[in-house]
């Protein structure tokens, strides 16, 4: 494990005084379940913090480069930077994949869960820089691998409400009021994970994943979109 540990502070360029806080953070709780005797805690304590450290750091930074923008705008641009997909994303930049340790079953999965192991070992990653580093290592850090995508946010309108947008095309096209069902609740209380479908109808037209139920249903509509986007609206 040490010889992991080095790898992964050289690629992210950062050496931590207490090695057992970046081991920590790459353990996910799935690893302890068969692995009972490993000598750390799991990662949700630490991804607990790093949330918070990562919202303040975002919210900073749009604040400073954005002047003139009201709060509702610069609410939904934070949220398209920090929701589960976007980090998951910032973590396979970084390969953290490779470093994370989990249950042998869990690092078979290719899939939404997967990511979400990421995103939040991503999270925790953040809480052992803070209390290793301080504020501005931490902060440095998502403005190089989570801040770098706001441009693109910000150029390509991707935070625009995708529920809004999704009732729009229904209604035109189908004359039925979208309608979004809880389908799944999974993971610990204080991080739990939400899967939501978005029906047209009885017709399911696709689903998404959240850590609320609310950023559930917007990934769901993010989906109808594009299957939208695929049907040409002729039929779903």
């Amino acid at each position: 494990m040490a010889h992991d540990i080095e790898a992964f502070e050289k690629k992210i360029g950062f050496f931590f005084h207490n090695e057992n806080l970046l081991s920590e953070a790459l353990t996910h709780r799935s690893y302890l379940n068969e692995n009972p005797s490993w000598r750390l805690p799991h990662n949700e304590r630490l991804e607990f913090l790093g949330d918070a450290v990562l919202e303040l750091a975002v919210t900073e930074f749009l604040y400073e480069k954005y002047p003139h923008d009201d709060e509702g705008r610069l609410t939904s641009i934070r949220a398209a930077l920090v929701n589960y997909v976007a980090l998951a994303k910032a973590a396979v930049e970084i390969d953290m994949g490779a470093f994370v340790l989990m249950s042998k079953g869990e690092a078979r999965d290719t899939g939404k869960a997967r990511e979400v192991i990421l995103a939040n070992a991503f999270e925790a990653l953040l809480g052992a820089l803070y209390l290793d580093g301080g504020y501005r290592i931490a902060a440095d850090f998502i403005r190089a691998h989570v801040l770098n995508a706001v441009d693109d946010v910000v150029a390509n309108h991707l935070y625009r409400d995708a529920k809004s947008s999704f009732q729009e095309h229904a209604q035109e096209h189908f004359k039925i009021t979208p309608t979004y069902v809880v389908l799944k609740e999974e993971g610990p209380d204080h991080r739990k994970v939400f899967t939501v479908g978005v029906f047209v109808g009885e017709r399911k037209v696709a689903d998404g994943q959240g850590y609320s139920k609310q950023e559930a249903e917007v990934e769901a509509a993010k989906n109808g979109l594009y299957v939208f986007k695929e049907a040409g609206n002729k039929r779903v």
